[in-house]
């Protein structure tokens, strides 16, 4: 598809969200899949709304051939945010201020967008020096505000760094890679690991990734295996839940999380078991504690609400390993069905996404203003 195909397919996709979201009533709607954004050529497995701004992205090592994170407008034209200069790393550049492997994106309280780089290039790889890092960029001035680099030590070989959530003036994020949470001090810009190689953070192998029946296998042949991936963080903000990919989940007190003086031991002995969940491509969650999150075996979308009850949304068949979903102010849930499990990676070379690489939404999912993003 030439350039210009692709900005029409984008500009009508994003013409109909607009007019959707400014006819839809939401009083007892029923969820309804809907098309956000379309494109070809790319892989997004993370996404965030802002008024009538789409933000996408997708990781360097999926082959995607659009820029490492774009803005989709109201004309519906894709562009490299903050800047064409963030999107431009090469191997020989310095990776201190360009997106090396984005991995996730996510909005603060004061509307702000955050984007999780594992600053390794390659799927399993070593983090490159002062790569791996948090950007916090301002969406009122379209600037980077800071960037928060993990130290040796931090990040270790092997490690990917993978999405992040907040808590007053600290961000804790999950290290998929070699099973591990980072705990950043946003203040000071002191980060520390935490929970390193603990039984709650990494895979044990008993639990396979199924993904439409299927059993997904790693480069190596073997079952994939993801430690501390998934991530929330209570409405009340006491907790902070996490888990491997394959489940099951755990959670720790925040206040025992945000003390550096607080021994590996005595945090070790708080973290409890939380919920058993299947393996899940992605989640979310309200500010009634409502969970949402993508089963990947079955190519659905479910929500957890806050007593324990599980409920599905939605199963279809193009909701293929809907990877970190985003709830907007509308109640609307927008979730890239980032099909990572067709990536060449996982096939022997062979890229088997089926395009154009599409954001659905799924309308009326929540009540206007259940979205949160931090306490």
């Amino acid at each position: 598809m030439s350039f210009g195909a692709k900005k029409l397919l984008l500009g009508l996709a994003c013409a109909a969200w607009m007019s959707l979201a400014a006819s839809v009533s939401f009083a007892g709607a029923q969820p309804d899949l809907q098309v956000g954004a379309q494109a070809e050529g790319a892989v997004w497995n993370a996404v965030v709304v802002s008024g009538d701004r789409i933000f996408l992205s997708g990781p360097r090592w999926t082959g995607t051939k659009l820029p490492s994170l774009v803005v989709i407008g109201k004309d519906g034209m894709p562009a490299p945010y903050p800047d064409a200069a963030w999107n431009a790393w090469k191997a020989s550049t310095d990776p201190s201020n360009a997106f090396v492997n984005i991995n996730a994106l996510h909005m603060d309280n004061q509307g702000d967008l955050w984007v999780v780089d594992t600053g390794s290039p390659d799927f399993g790889g070593d983090p490159l020096p002062h790569g791996a890092k948090l950007i916090h960029i301002g969406l009122k001035t379209n600037k980077v505000v800071r960037v928060y680099a993990f130290e040796p030590g931090v990040v270790k070989p092997g490690s990917y760094v993978d999405d992040v959530r907040f808590h007053g003036t600290h961000a804790y994020l999950t290290d998929a890679g070699q099973g591990g949470l980072i705990v950043l001090d946003l203040k000071t810009g002191h980060a520390r690991r935490v929970l390193d190689a603990a039984p709650s953070v990494v895979a044990n192998g008993e639990r396979p990734i199924v993904v439409a029946g299927n059993t997904d296998l790693g480069p190596d042949d073997k079952p994939l295996q993801v430690n501390s991936d998934p991530l929330e963080l209570s409405p009340d903000g006491r907790w902070f839940y996490f888990g491997t990919l394959e489940g099951p989940w755990h959670r720790v007190p925040t206040t025992l999380l945000d003390d550096p003086a607080v021994s590996p031991e005595k945090l070790a002995a708080a973290v409890e078991p939380w919920i058993d969940l299947p393996p899940v491509g992605g989640t979310t969650m309200d500010k009634n504690g409502t969970l949402y999150f993508s089963d990947l075996a079955t190519n659905s979308v479910r929500k957890r609400t806050a007593d324990g009850v599980i409920t599905t949304l939605l199963q279809d068949d193009r909701l293929h390993w809907v990877d970190a979903s985003f709830l907007d102010a509308n109640g609307t849930l927008w979730m890239p069905a980032a099909q990572i499990d067709r990536t060449a990676l996982f096939h022997h070379g062979t890229d088997e996404v089926k395009q154009p690489m599409t954001l659905y939404m799924l309308v009326g999912v929540a009540s206007p203003g259940s979205q949160i993003h931090s306490p």
